[in-house]
């Protein structure tokens, strides 16, 4: 009988903290697709340019940045359990915010409310299931295939709601999250300081070529999909590709297609060169978006989002397992991995949204297929690298 413990080579004492992490998880991942959920509905009623929509989804973020890089240090400061429930609740006041007030400054201050709690959750359950699962790669993608669900989740239930009612979603999510906040609080998610002064070791990642290649391939992949998760509903009503009230279905069914890859992936970590997965994955990725974006039936662009989705869905968590296992634990060097690969999400969802307001949402759009061919040279020397150590 298969048992998650055994498969992930977990303390029985830690079962519980690893249950609710991937809970949290799931619910950080109904915020990422939300907010590409309700845009246009949002932008709609608040009478948004692309350009301020596409700022909205860069505060986003930026608060995801500055929180990414917060969390690597304040949990020595007062703890990884107040740090993590002080960080999340921007998810709940951002969220709440939005839907009060249409000011644009107003906006941006929410949306970069929810990215300091999607940072703040990013690293600690990155670290927690670092440091608490034996097979890092199998429990990272099931972490992030916990992430898929929820993204999968929540544009259904902007679905289930119409337009003049996308407020309830955002309601519905924040008390999702302020359980998540209750269940960590009861946690043995640990509470006390670590006065831990910066040593050589804290550093070393620092001059690590390996280090840096893999953020910078997570630096392009998160080009990629920050604008896709933001833009493609957008890109699919606008263009009028699909009717707008089917366009919001498409992103639930990326999502179903990034859950079913990352459980393959997580099946396949253990069984094959990981560098050999990523530059599939990530050469299958970069073929169905250029597939999407230059294709003009509906049909064949659905077949390539899904391709897109089945392809892209291991690329991060399986990059992530290749960092030397000290990195992984380490939420200085997780923290700076990930607050360095951030940057690739806050300026692409803002290019486009420039771009588009010169030359329209479909060309504007087209420019990630850039971000994913440097993405791929990066996992071929990543590959190439990888297999001449071996030999």
């Amino acid at each position: 009988m298969f048992s998650l413990n055994r498969f992930l080579d977990v303390k029985k004492e830690d079962t519980s903290l690893l249950y609710y992490t991937y809970f949290t998880f799931l619910v950080s991942g109904m915020v990422t697709t939300i907010l590409g959920a309700v845009l246009p509905s949002l932008s709609s009623e608040y009478q948004l340019s692309y350009s301020v929509q596409g700022s909205l989804l860069s505060f986003h973020q930026i608060g995801n940045l500055f929180a990414v890089y917060l969390a690597g240090f304040l949990p020595y400061a007062i703890g990884r359990k107040k740090s993590t429930l002080l960080g999340t609740s921007g998810i709940i006041l951002g969220l709440v915010f939005m839907t009060l007030w249409g000011n644009p400054v107003f906006l941006m201050l929410s949306f970069a409310l929810t990215g300091v709690g999607r940072g703040t959750l990013s690293n600690m359950t990155n670290v927690v299931v670092g440091q608490s699962a034996g097979n890092k790669a199998g429990g990272l993608n099931l972490l992030h295939a916990s992430f898929a669900v929820g993204a999968f989740v929540s544009p259904l239930i902007a679905i289930a709601c119409s337009d003049s009612l996308w407020r309830w979603p955002c309601w519905i999510i924040s008390i999702l999250m302020l359980i998540a906040l209750i269940l960590l609080g009861s946690s043995r998610l640990s509470s006390e300081r670590g006065a831990k002064a910066a040593s050589s070791d804290d550093k070393a990642f620092l001059k690590d070529r390996m280090f840096w290649l893999n953020t910078m391939i997570m630096f392009f992949y998160l080009c990629a999909e920050a604008s896709l998760t933001g833009w493609l509903v957008t890109y699919f009503k606008d263009s009028g590709m699909l009717p707008a009230s089917v366009a919001p279905s498409v992103q639930s069914l990326l999502w179903v297609m990034i859950l079913i890859g990352r459980l393959v992936c997580a099946s396949l970590s253990n069984r094959m060169n990981k560098a050999v997965l990523i530059m599939i994955l990530g050469s299958v990725m970069t073929a169905f978006f250029a597939l999407m974006v230059f294709c003009s039936s509906p049909v064949v662009a659905l077949i390539a989002v899904f391709g897109v989705g089945i392809s892209m869905s291991g690329i991060y968590p399986t990059t992530l397992s290749t960092m030397p296992g000290k990195y992984n634990s380490s939420t200085v060097a997780t923290g700076t991995c990930i607050a360095v690969a951030t940057i690739g999400s806050i300026s692409m969802p803002m290019i486009i949204g420039a771009v588009a307001e010169m030359t329209g949402l479909g060309f504007a759009i087209a420019l990630i297929l850039l971000a994913l061919v440097v993405m791929l040279a990066l996992m071929a020397f990543k590959l190439i690298i990888t297999l001449k150590e071996k030999a």
